[in-house]
């Protein structure tokens, strides 16, 4: 391109022809929604079936209004309060074809840190019948061994003390939600986009969990005014990169500090339990469900559990991304055993969707080389992941009496990328925030008993009790250190 333009409103009608601008008069759109946490996925994900809502009904009604509650997404806030929202979404397909398109579906943003009463007062606004989070996991607030709310957490004790001034989406909604009660302008819904299973159920436990501390007589109008439905979302959405950045800038002009790449697969799941209305997002391909945890399982345990499969596995055969990962054979053989032989038969029913081909789809995703995922970022917080996405497929193969052994092949790959860290030529960090516990259990399995990983109760619970699994993953963890990752995956996997 021989000039480069900034993005923003007034600048829209001077991109070029292929990228698809917001087909609607953004300046009419109210917010009908309030999201707690703007990153790359909801971005991709949710802005995204918003952006495209809007642009087929010409609905005014249901624009976005963005909430960053922590200091560091500052960054995030001043980019796109300059660029008026916008944000390019660009993605590959498989065979390399570019797309670009321009999401206005955020049109209004605020920071929280310093301005707590122009969120609660927005929060509290009788037009928003809809507020969705994506705050990860940690922003739920719950003890992963127990579940139960951390309700000594400093920042959830400073809500507690200071209720006008509130750091957490706890203290915000408590706040928002008590003028609303007083002002009687009406419930709303907590529509959970996090990728936890029962979502909306972990949402609504966890609050509830934190009134009856702040405000119990609070509770009663929740219980009857708020609604918490579950959802499934899926859509991979790598960190963008400053190389993408500039990509975006060659290719179509347009300067835009925080475009966000991703795949062209997306998915939404949701059970339709909205008590103010919503926006028909059917019509930008969610779908509405009674009952969303047979997608769910299917998701984690495919998806996300895969991903861990080919994430330690990859790393250890030398692989920097998912997709190089994904298309070397010897992975690739083993990730379809895995999910043929271990998952598939854990799997329960899903209604209108073909296991097999959802496998096959899956597959083809991780292998698409234009997602440029690194396996860092798969591996990192796996304390947090495998005892949702693996553990689980484990004990219900040894109820039934099946095969574990590729996920052992899993754990003891774990242990083995956690107990080479430090070493030489292994230079990497481990990125959990139960790094110290980790590498102390897999470098004592080295050192004193082999199965000190597995003790580790916190994360495993007593899976080492567990004869069968044991036997597997002794038989794994010796091979692994003795010949190597690739000799485990050649000779142990299916024939």
């Amino acid at each position: 391109m021989s000039k480069s333009i900034k993005l923003n409103n007034k600048n829209l009608s001077l991109l070029p022809d292929e990228v698809i601008k917001p087909g609607y008069d953004r300046s009419k759109i109210k917010t009908g929604i309030v999201h707690i946490g703007v990153g790359g996925f909801h971005r991709s994900h949710q802005a995204f079936y918003t952006d495209e809502f809007l642009k087929l009904t010409g609905e005014t009604s249901w624009g976005i209004c963005g909430i960053s509650l922590l200091d560091k997404d500052l960054d995030m806030y001043n980019a796109l309060v300059q660029q008026d929202g916008l944000y390019t979404l660009m993605y590959n397909e498989p065979d390399g074809r570019l797309s670009a398109r321009i999401i206005g579906s955020i049109v209004e943003y605020y920071f929280a840190p310093g301005n707590q009463e122009q969120v609660i007062e927005k929060m509290a606004h009788r037009d928003v019948k809809i507020i969705t989070l994506t705050i990860t996991e940690g922003g739920y607030n719950f003890d992963e061994a127990t579940g139960e709310f951390l309700i000594g957490e400093q920042s959830v004790q400073w809500d507690l003390k200071n209720p006008q001034y509130p750091k957490t989406v706890f203290g915000f909604l408590t706040e928002a939600f008590k003028r609303r009660m007083n002002r009687v302008t009406g419930g709303l819904t907590i529509q959970s986009c996090d990728n936890i299973q029962h979502n909306g159920g972990i949402a609504k436990k966890m609050l509830y969990a934190y009134l009856d501390e702040a405000d119990p007589d609070l509770k009663e109008w929740v219980e009857k005014n708020i609604s918490f439905p579950n959802s499934m979302v899926d859509r991979i959405t790598p960190v963008t990169t400053p190389a993408e950045i500039e990509n975006i800038k060659t290719i179509y002009g347009i300067i835009d500090s925080k475009p966000v790449v991703c795949e062209p697969f997306y998915q939404w799941i949701i059970e339709d339990g909205f008590i103010r209305g919503r926006p028909a997002w059917e019509l930008a391909g969610a779908q509405f469900v009674s009952d969303v945890t047979p997608y769910e399982k299917l998701k984690i345990r495919i998806i996300n559990g895969g991903h861990s499969a080919l994430g330690f596995t990859g790393y250890l055969l030398g692989h920097a991304y998912v997709h190089e990962a994904a298309g070397d054979p010897v992975v690739k053989k083993f990730l379809k055993e895995f999910f043929d032989e271990e998952v598939t038969p854990v799997l329960d029913p899903v209604p209108g969707l073909d296991i097999e081909e959802y496998k096959s789809i899956a597959l083809k995703r991780f292998e698409n080389p234009f997602i440029k995922d690194n396996l860092t970022r798969i591996l990192s917080e796996s304390s947090a992941k495998i005892p949702k996405f693996i553990i689980p497929t484990i004990k219900e193969q040894l109820e039934r009496g099946g095969s574990v052994l590729r996920s052992a092949i899993v754990i003891a790959a774990w242990c083995h990328y956690l107990e080479r860290s430090g070493t030489s030529g292994n230079n990497y960090e481990i990125q959990d925030k139960n790094k110290e516990i980790l590498l102390a259990g897999s470098k004592s399995s080295v050192k004193n008993n082999t199965l000190d990983f597995l003790k580790i109760d916190t994360i495993f619970g007593d899976l080492v009790s567990y004869e069968h699994f044991v036997s597997a993953y002794l038989l794994i963890i010796n091979k692994l250190r003795k010949f190597g990752i690739k000799s485990v995956l050649t000779q142990l996997t299916r024939n």
